[in-house]
C-alpha cells in the first residue's frame, strides 16, 4: 500500500489525479442513475438504458485511466497507439453495459457476483490494454503481486456497487453505489500503475498512428465535457419523468389504497400480488403485508384451485388482454363471498407486458338479489310453462313479448319454436299455418285472423269462442293493459265441450241402450203436439211392457238381460222412419211414438214395432223369445196433453198384459173407470189398518189319520164401509202393488201369533205370506220381535209361501226362509203344483209341510189329471218324508180319496168355514167322525 501511495505522490500530477477522480466520480454517480432508471423498464427500453449506463461508466473509467495516465511522469510518455487506446474504451463499454444487464436480470446475489466479475474484468482489460496503447522511452517489468492486488481490488467493490444500484432506491445508496464502483477504478489504476517497472531504454517506435500527449488531452477534455452535458442532460431529463411518475404513482397509489368498496392490487406475471390497497384487505382481511408475495390461488375456493382456474384466468388475461368472471372467494377467516374479478394485462409505455392489474368488487348482495330474481323468473316460468291456458302478451307496439309453451301446444306449433318479437299479424300467420289453423274452414280462419290482429281500443275482457271443428275449440280472452298492450289468454275447451255434449247426451238419453230416455222422449211429445196442433195431423204414443222379464235376468243372468234390451234397442231403431221415436224409460218399460195422418201409416209402424219381438235374442245354444205387451193412446181423441197420452197408453198396456191373446191394445175410456176404482182401493186401503176394517178369519186344519184338530190358517178379509166385503183376490195386488202390504201382512202375523197365544198349545196356527214381503230386509227381525211380543212359541207358527215368492230373487228368499227356520217357524209351501219349477223348488229348500192346491182337489172327482197330480204330490211327500195337507175339501169324496193316498191333513169347507174364532173345534170334530 506504501508503494501506491509513493506511486501516486512522486509519481503522478495531482491536479490530473484530482481531475481523474472527478470524471470517475461523475461517471460511476451518471451510469448508477441511468442503471436505476433502467430497471423501472424492459424490453428494448431497458437495453437502451443499459447501454446509455454502460457507455457512461466505460467512457468514465477510459476517461478517467487516460487523464491520470496524462499526470503520470511527465515528459515520460511519448504517445499513445490508435488501436489499442480506441479497443481499450470499446472494452469498458461492452464489458460494463453487460455487468449491469446481468445484474438487472439476475437480482440475486449470485447475479450481482458475476456481474461483478464483468464488471472488474472489463475495467481491468480497459487498465492493461490502455496501458499496452502507452508508448514509453523504456521497458515495462511488473510485479506479479501488485498486479493480483489490483484484480481483485477491481472486482471485489463492483459486487455490492451493483447491488446497491439495482436494489437500493435512495440517494445515499446511489452515492454509496457509486463510490465503490470509482474505488473500485482508482484502485485498480493506481494499484495498477505500482505494479508498473520501467527500465529506460531506447524509443523504438516500430510503426503504428501514435497520438501526442496533448491531443490525447483534448480529446479526453471534449469527451469528458460531452459526456458530462449528456449526462446532466438525460439525468435531469430522467429525474423530471421520475418525479412525474413518482406524482401520478403517488396520486394512483392514495387513490387505490383510498378506495375500499373495492379490492384493487397488482400482480407480477407470475400471479403474484406485488401490492395491496385498503380495499383488499378490508375485502380479504390480509394486511398488505401479509398479502404481498402471496399467489392469486390463496383467494380461491379449494374446488376452484382444484379444477386450476386461477391459472387460467391469469393465463386467458394475459392472451387477451383482459379476463372477466364471477365465483365464489375465499377471505382469510374462510368464509365465502360472492366476488366479481376482472384481472387486466398490464403493460409499459414500449406495450412489454409488466404485469397484471385486478379489480375484484364483492357482488354477495347482488347475487343473492339476482337469485332471488332468478328464482322468482324461475317460479314465473314455471308457472307460465304449467298453466293449462296458452298465454300471449304484446307490447304497446304490438309485438309478441311473452308466450308460454302451452301456446304453442294449443296451435300445433313446434315446441322449440320462437315467435317472440313477432307482430299479431305475423302471429297470427304463424297459427294458421300451424296444423290446428290448417284444419279449419275458410269462414273460421278469418274469424281467426280477426280476433288475433283486432285493435287494442276494441278488445274487452269477454271470451270469444273460436270453434275449428271437431279437433279444436279454443275459448279466447283479451284485455288491454293500462301501459298499453294486451295479454291474450287461450283456454282448451275441446274436450269441455265433448263432455258437455257427453253431459247433454247422458241426460238425454239411455245409459245402457243409447236410446232417448223418459225426458227426452217428454221433450219430443211435446213439440209434435205443438206441431198436431197447428197442422192437423195425428200422434200416437205407444207404451211397451217386456213379459218377463225379470225371469230372464233371474235364469240367464243380467247380462244377458242387459244384452237382450240392447239388441231390442237396435231392432227398435232399425225400424224407424221419419217422424217416429223409441225411449227407454226404464226396467223394461220402452215408449214409442209416430207421427201420422192416415191409420194404414200407424198400423204398419205397430208391425214393424211388433215384428222386433219375433226372432229369438241371445246365440244360439242360449236363444230365448222376449214378448212385450203394447198399449197405444192416440191424439186428440185419446187426450190433448202428454200426461194423459201417457197415461191412456199405460192404462191400455195393463190391458194388453192382462190378455192373454192380445198383445196390442188401444185405450178405451173405460180403462179410465177401472183404474179410477184401483186408485181408490189403494188409497183406502192405506187407512183400512187404522180404521179397523181388516179382520182375521181362521179355517181349520186336521190330521186325517185321528182327525184331531191340527191348527188354523189364519185369512184376511176386508170390510170396506162402502162396498161391503172385498176380496182378497180384488184387493193383495193392489196392496203388494202400492207396497202396503208390507203393514197389512206385519198386522195379519201379530193378530194371528196373538190369538193363537189363547188357544191349547198344540194348536198351530199358518200365516200366509206375500212374496213381497220376503223383499224386506228386515223380515226376519219382524218375526222375532212378534214372536216375543205377543209370546207365542216358534213351533206353533207356520208361515206359508208360494213357489213365486221363491222365484222372485231365489238367493234372497231362500236366505231369509233359512234364518226364519233357524228360529223354529215351520215354512210350508202353498199351492204346490200350480208353478213350473215345484220339483226345483223343493229341491232348494226343506220344507216343513206341502200343501196341494185346492183346484187339484175340487176336481179330483171329474178329472184323471187332477187326481193322479194329487196321487203324485202324495207320493212325492212320502218319499221325502214331509208332510202334506189337501186345500179346498168339500166332500166326503174329496176326504176318502185323500185318506186312501195316505193324506196327512186337510182343510175346507167340510171341516168348517173361516171364522172369528175357534169355537167351531168341536163340531167340525164330530163331522169329521160321522163321515
Amino acid at each position: 500500500m506504501f508503494d501506491v501511495l509513493l506511486c501516486i505522490h512522486d509519481q503522478h500530477d495531482r491536479w490530473f489525479v484530482l481531475l481523474a477522480a472527478a470524471i470517475c466520480v461523475v461517471s460511476t454517480l451518471c451510469a448508477v442513475q441511468l442503471l436505476r432508471h433502467a430497471r423501472h423498464l424492459s424490453g428494448s427500453a431497458a437495453r437502451h438504458w443499459i447501454v446509455g449506463a454502460g457507455s457512461a461508466i466505460g467512457f468514465g473509467v477510459w476517461a478517467t485511466h487516460f487523464v491520470a495516465m496524462l499526470g503520470y511522469g511527465p515528459g515520460l510518455v511519448v504517445g499513445y497507439h490508435v488501436p489499442a487506446t480506441v479497443i481499450s474504451l470499446l472494452i469498458a463499454v461492452v464489458m460494463t453495459s453487460l455487468s449491469f444487464a446481468v445484474s438487472l436480470a439476475l437480482p440475486h446475489r449470485k447475479g450481482f457476483a458475476l456481474a461483478g466479475l464483468l464488471a472488474g474484468s472489463g475495467v481491468i482489460a480497459m487498465h492493461y490494454i490502455g496501458m499496452s496503447a502507452i508508448e514509453f522511452p523504456a521497458d515495462i517489468h511488473w510485479r506479479p503481486a501488485f498486479v493480483a492486488v489490483s484484480l481483485l481490488f477491481a472486482v471485489l467493490p463492483a459486487c455490492p456497487a451493483l447491488a446497491l444500484s439495482v436494489k437500493g432506491r435512495s440517494i445515499p445508496s446511489a452515492l454509496a453505489a457509486a463510490g465503490l464502483l470509482a474505488l473500485s477504478i482508482v484502485l485498480l489504476h493506481f494499484t495498477g500503475m505500482a505494479a508498473m517497472q520501467l527500465t529506460p531504454a531506447p524509443l523504438d517506435l516500430h510503426g503504428g498512428t501514435l497520438l501526442s500527449p496533448d491531443s490525447m488531452a483534448a480529446a479526453i477534455s471534449a469527451g469528458s465535457l460531452a459526456l458530462l452535458a449528456i449526462s446532466i442532460a438525460v439525468l435531469s431529463i430522467a429525474r423530471r419523468a421520475r418525479l412525474v411518475l413518482h406524482a401520478t404513482e403517488r396520486d394512483m397509489s392514495i387513490l387505490v389504497k383510498g378506495i375500499t368498496d373495492c379490492a384493487i392490487y397488482m400482480l407480477d406475471r407470475d400471479g403474484q400480488v406485488v401490492n395491496w390497497n385498503a380495499g383488499a384487505q378490508r375485502l380479504k382481511g390480509y394486511t398488505s403485508d401479509e398479502a404481498v408475495g402471496m399467489p392469486l390461488a390463496a383467494f380461491y375456493t379449494p374446488e376452484d384451485q382444484a379444477d386450476n382456474l386461477p391459472r387460467r384466468a391469469v393465463a386467458d388475461a394475459a392472451k387477451t388482454g383482459k379476463f372477466s368472471g364471477e365465483g365464489w372467494r375465499v377471505r382469510r377467516d374462510g368464509t365465502r363471498f360472492w366476488a366479481h374479478v376482472t384481472i387486466e394485462k398490464v403493460a409499459n409505455e414500449l406495450g412489454e407486458h409488466i404485469g397484471f392489474a385486478k379489480i375484484t368488487r364483492d357482488m354477495t348482495r347482488f347475487k343473492k338479489d339476482e337469485d332471488r330474481v332468478r328464482e322468482m323468473t324461475g317460479h314465473l316460468d314455471a308457472a307460465l310453462a304449467n298453466m293449462h291456458q296458452g298465454l300471449c302478451l304484446f307490447d304497446a307496439d304490438g309485438r309478441l313479448r311473452i308466450a308460454n309453451p302451452r301456446f304453442n301446444a294449443i296451435w300445433g306449433i313446434a315446441p322449440d319454436t320462437s315467435l317472440s318479437g313477432m307482430k299479431a299479424e305475423a302471429v297470427a300467420g304463424a297459427v294458421l299455418a300451424a296444423p290446428a289453423g290448417r284444419s279449419a274452414s275458410r269462414g273460421r280462419r278469418d274469424d281467426l285472423h280477426r280476433h288475433f290482429t283486432r285493435p287494442v281500443a276494441d278488445m274487452a275482457a269477454a271470451s270469444v269462442t273460436l270453434d275449428l271443428g271437431e279437433t279444436l275449440v279454443v275459448s279466447m280472452t283479451s284485455r288491454a293493459m293500462p301501459g298499453g298492450g294486451r295479454v291474450v289468454t287461450f283456454d282448451d275447451i275441446t274436450e269441455r265441450r265433448r263432455s258437455e255434449a257427453k253431459i247433454a247426451h247422458m241426460a238425454m238419453h239411455d245409459n245402457l241402450t243409447g236410446l232417448p230416455n223418459r225426458n227426452s222422449f217428454a221433450h219430443w211429445i211435446d213439440a209434435e203436439l205443438e206441431e198436431a196442433r197447428h197442422f192437423g195431423h195425428q200422434l200416437a204414443v205407444v207404451m211397451i211392457d217386456l213379459d218377463r222379464f225379470k225371469e230372464i235376468n233371474d235364469t240367464r243372468g243380467h247380462s244377458a238381460g242387459d244384452a237382450a234390451l240392447q239388441h231390442l234397442a237396435q231392432r227398435m231403431v232399425d225400424v224407424l222412419d221419419d217422424g217416429e221415436i223409441v225411449a227407454r224409460l226404464g226396467g223394461d218399460e220402452f215408449a214409442a211414438a209416430k207421427r201420422f195422418r192416415d191409420r194404414n201409416e200407424l198400423d204398419v209402424f205397430l208391425r214393424r214395432v211388433e215384428e222386433c219381438f219375433a226372432t229369438p235374442f241371445g246365440t244360439d245354444d242360449n236363444a230365448f223369445h222376449l214378448g212385450g205387451s203394447i198399449g197405444l193412446a192416440v191424439f186428440p181423441e185419446d187426450g190433448s196433453r202428454r200426461e194423459q197420452l201417457l197415461n191412456n197408453a199405460d192404462l191400455a198396456m195393463y190391458r194388453a198384459k192382462g190378455s192373454v191373446t192380445e198383445r196390442i191394445a188401444f185405450y178405451e175410456p173405460e180403462m179410465d173407470e177401472t183404474a179410477r176404482a184401483r186408485r181408490q182401493i189403494a188409497n183406502d186401503l192405506r187407512h183400512a189398518v187404522d180404521r179397523g176394517e181388516l179382520t182375521v178369519l181362521y179355517q181349520p186344519q186336521h190330521e186325517l189319520a185321528t182327525g184331531k184338530l191340527s191348527g188354523y190358517e189364519a185369512l184376511l178379509r176386508w170390510r170396506h164401509p162402502t162396498r161391503g166385503l172385498v176380496s182378497p183376490v180384488e184387493f193383495i195386488p193392489i196392496a203388494e202393488e202400492t207396497g202396503e202390504i208390507f203393514r197389512i201382512g206385519e198386522w195379519v202375523m201379530r193378530e194371528a201369533c196373538r190369538e193363537a197365544r189363547s188357544w191349547p198349545d198344540h194348536l198351530k196356527v199358518a200365516v200366509n205370506l206375500s212374496p213381497i214381503q220376503l223383499l224386506q230386509n228386515d223380515f226376519v227381525a219382524i218375526v222375532q220381535n212378534i214372536l216375543i211380543e205377543t209370546g207365542l212359541s216358534p213351533r206353533r207358527l207356520e208361515l206359508e209361501i208360494t213357489e213365486t215368492a221363491i222365484i222372485a230373487d231365489k238367493l234372497r228368499a231362500l236366505h231369509f226362509l233359512r234364518q226364519i227356520k233357524t228360529l223354529g217357524v215351520s215354512i210350508a209351501i202353498d199351492d204346490f203344483g200350480t208353478g213350473y219349477s215345484s220339483l226345483d223348488t223343493l229341491h232348494s229348500f226343506p220344507f216343513d209341510k206341502i200343501k196341494i192346491d185346492k183346484s187339484f182337489v175340487l176336481r179330483s172327482q171329474q178329472s184323471v189329471e187332477a187326481c193322479a197330480i194329487i196321487k203324485a204330490v202324495l207320493a212325492l211327500g212320502h218319499s221325502l218324508n214331509v208332510p202334506v195337507l189337501a186345500e179346498g175339501v168339500e166332500t166326503i169324496e174329496q176326504l176318502d180319496l185323500l185318506r186312501e193316498q195316505g193324506c196327512d191333513e186337510a182343510q175346507g169347507f167340510y171341516f168348517g168355514r173361516p171364522g172369528l174364532s175357534p169355537s167351531l173345534i168341536g163340531q167340525a170334530a164330530d163331522n169329521l167322525q160321522a163321515g
